[in-house]
């Protein structure tokens, strides 16, 4: 399972990506259930943000969402710190 991460906005308004490839990794399963219960909480188009807040396009497999701070899920913002932090 690849899972992508594209941050836009914020104070600054740098972007991000990152991507994890779940092939191969120990903890594959745990990554795909805490996609599945991310994607499954997103939109289909993005989201009215804040000013200076940050906005959050989530690939999974091809099948994208959108989602924006102050409202993102538990799950949404677990799956957006890992992937930003472990991925490439």
């Amino acid at each position: 399972m690849r899972i992508q991460v594209k941050r836009t906005g914020g104070f600054a308004g740098i972007d991000r990506h990152a991507e994890v490839d779940t092939a191969g990794r120990a903890d594959a399963h745990e990554w795909h259930a805490l996609a599945e219960r991310a994607l499954a909480a997103g939109r289909g188009t993005p989201p009215i943000g804040v000013p200076d807040g940050f906005s959050y396009t989530l690939t999974v497999d091809g099948r994208t969402v959108y989602c924006a701070d102050p409202r993102l899920t538990e799950e949404q913002r677990k799956l957006i710190t890992r992937v930003l932090k472990e991925g490439a």
